[in-house]
């Protein structure tokens, strides 16, 4: 009896799913998918009904059929955002039995920037341990996108346990110089697959060294902003090769040291050793710290041959404002914004007080995202209105003199002067 009970445990896994939200969320996802990744649920959420078409995912979803007739969001958040409210009954139902939710999107887009915080709201509301991985826009990409991603970030940091982001810009530090412009956005989308397949195969997939799902949720639940570090390496000392490759990561906007928690997951053949284990951990804490609490485990993958692959996932602690760290990137940012010539935009900075641009930011989110209303309580408020119109009507017809209460036009929130 007892043994039968221990099967019947042993059967139930996690219910994780990978929601790919907009163009780069499907590009993402469809990457995932030819890449094996496996254990998850994937979903591919987006307006665009000719670009969902083409997803690999078996699930799909066309949010804001009414909205955007299926014909995308025009980069417009605002769209996204009212897209996924319309469609927000579909979305709960996407969501169902999840205990682990990953959203990944490109941020600064229309349907990815505005749809993706409505998503993490629902999967919150479910109870779900909910981790967004989100890509923010290379510098070229124009100042308008990237106010739109910071926006979307801050609306989606509301919801999520963990936000994992990957600056695009950094990943340039990765590719040679004479990197095709295509190439380099599969190169982010390859980087948003090895995060989510880290985590994701560990949880759900029999390895040499598994971890709990409680683990992970230690780790993650109500952690904010993670960083996310990933090395690679082969022959005698990849291990330690491949940790500091991890921990000196272009992806990484600070510094390791200050985080609490951290997820270490090893993916490589069979000869992974208790010593290499050992030897990565180790250089891990002697950079970081020996209070940081590490979770590791391993994932066996053959096609790596004698490749070793480390995804390391730092949690719990505040942004430091240090050279090199969130404060000059954040202060990139702010001279995107703020430039008239793209052809000015320098990347490095030397002031020694950066721009605080947290209230501009804070405000274009309260553009963008402020008392957001659900399809329902559209519906309702715009019979409120209808019915309040209809009874003024009346009023006039009985007394001509009372004349209508002028309506002031509206223009949609993307034809308005910024």
């Amino acid at each position: 009896m007892i043994f039968d009970e221990l099967d019947t445990f042993n059967a139930v896994q996690t219910k994780i799913k990978v929601i790919g939200v907009g163009g780069a969320g499907k590009n993402a996802i469809d990457h995932m998918i030819g890449n094996q990744v496996h254990g998850v649920q994937f979903y591919a959420v987006n307006t665009d009904a000719q670009d969902l078409k083409m997803s690999r995912a078996e699930n799909k979803i066309l949010i804001g059929k009414t909205r955007t007739h299926g014909q995308g969001a025009g980069a417009h958040p605002e769209v996204g955002r009212e897209a996924a409210l319309e469609s927000e009954d579909d979305l709960h139902e996407m969501i169902g039995d999840a205990e682990m939710v990953f959203i990944t999107c490109g941020m600064g887009g229309g349907t990815g920037t505005g749809a993706a915080p409505v998503i993490a709201r629902i999967a919150k509301e479910h109870n779900c341990l909910t981790i967004g991985v989100c890509t923010k826009p290379f510098v070229f990409e124009g100042p308008v996108r990237m106010s739109n991603a910071m926006a979307g970030l801050e609306e989606m940091r509301q919801y999520v346990d963990t936000l994992i982001e990957i600056p695009n810009e950094k990943l340039l530090q990765m590719v040679d110089i004479h990197t095709p412009v295509v190439e380099a956005f599969r190169f982010a989308d390859s980087i948003l697959r090895k995060g989510v397949q880290g985590i994701a195969e560990i949880i759900a997939l029999p390895g040499l060294i598994n971890i709990d799902f409680a683990d992970i949720r230690s780790v993650m639940r109500n952690k904010g902003t993670a960083l996310l570090g990933i090395g690679a390496a082969r022959g005698e000392n990849r291990a330690i090769e491949a940790a500091r490759q991890a921990i000196h990561s272009p992806l990484l906007e600070i510094t390791l040291d200050g985080a609490t928690d951290a997820v270490v997951c090893f993916s490589s053949d069979q000869n992974l050793s208790l010593v290499e284990v050992d030897s990565a951990i180790a250089e891990i804490r002697n950079f970081a710290g020996t209070d940081l609490n590490i979770f590791y485990g391993s994932t066996i993958n053959n096609d790596l041959k004698d490749e070793l692959v480390i995804t390391l996932v730092a949690t719990g602690y505040h942004m430091k404002k240090e050279e090199g760290g969130f404060a000059s990137v954040r202060q990139e940012f702010a001279d995107v914004s703020n430039s008239e010539n793209m052809n000015d935009i320098h990347i490095s900075v030397d002031s020694d007080e950066p721009i605080d641009t947290s209230l501009e930011q804070e405000a274009r989110r309260e553009e963008l995202f402020a008392n957001p209303l659900s399809e329902k309580e559209r519906r309702k408020k715009e019979k409120e209105e209808a019915k309040r119109r209809e009874k003024e009507e009346k009023e006039r017809r009985k007394n001509p003199q009372i004349q209508p209460t002028p309506q002031k036009s509206k223009l949609p929130d993307w034809l308005k002067k910024k």
